[in-house]
């Protein structure tokens, strides 16, 4: 049975999608089936797969709402073992519209409970808030990563964040644990990296992830190009991160 991550971080531009982009497609070239979940109503995991989000397809918001079973929603990519779940602007609306519904916090998970058998991973490109979407994909994970860039403020987001995972985990899910950590945009030159590296290895040694992603351009241009990283500069530092990250996720998961 496939297993279901959240890639979160309720503060904007700190890596989220760039991470679940690559770390899926890093996962797929390792050889595994990847689903990933675009649950961000800005889609840009759906963009940076090069799909459109034309109005009419089916999207994650008819399936988070009931309205379509997540399999017909399904599109399979070009890179090697990875499909999305593609976003729409409609998403935006589901905040309101799960108002309606029983059991709203469970929605995804039903749905996705269908799509465990057909992959091995399944990654959730959550919303950069604490809604009820981003509970809706915490209830439905085994597990959550969580990308934090290396700057002071990261950490007051990191506490609040995990202050919501515990509060999901005593509610509605038991088993939801820790993925890891992933530093973003890092730079070791600078005391504040070493600081926020420091405070991390404190409260989380053992789920800090030994890959760091590097500030780069080319991890920037690739989402212009609808490519992961290892489909548009497989030569560059970025694409190396990226793939390390991947080869040290499946090591973990392995052990475990």
């Amino acid at each position: 049975m496939g297993k279901i991550i959240s890639i979160v971080n309720q503060k904007g531009g700190v890596g989220k999608t760039t991470t679940a982009v690559n770390l899926a497609a890093a996962v797929g070239l390792q050889g595994k089936k990847v689903l990933l979940v675009d649950a961000d109503p800005q889609g840009n995991s759906t963009s940076g797969y090069g799909i459109s989000k034309k109005d009419g397809a089916p999207s994650s918001y008819e399936v988070l709402i009931g309205e379509c079973r997540a399999e017909a929603a399904v599109v399979t990519t070009q890179c090697k073992n990875v499909s999305v779940l593609p976003s729409s602007m409609n998403l935006a609306a589901a905040e309101v519209d799960l108002i309606e519904i029983e059991h709203r916090e469970s929605c995804l998970k039903t749905a996705l409970a269908a799509l465990r058998e057909q992959f091995d991973y399944i990654f959730i490109d959550c919303p950069p808030s604490l809604g009820l979407i981003t509970i809706n994909s915490l209830n439905a994970s085994d597990t959550v990563l969580v990308p934090i860039q290396c700057e002071y403020y990261a950490l007051e987001g990191l506490s609040q964040l995990m202050a919501s995972v515990r509060q999901v985990k005593r509610l509605y899910n038991p088993t939801l644990e820790i993925e890891g950590i992933v530093l973003t945009m890092f730079d070791g030159r600078l005391n504040l990296t070493q600081q926020v590296v420091g405070e991390i290895k404190k409260y989380f040694a053992g789920k800090l992830y030994k890959t760091a992603i590097p500030r780069a351009v080319r991890l920037s241009e690739a989402p212009s190009y609808g490519m992961p990283i290892q489909y548009y500069d497989k030569r560059s530092k970025g694409c190396d991160a990226y793939n390390q990250l991947g080869k040290e996720f499946l090591k973990r998961n392995r052990r475990a």
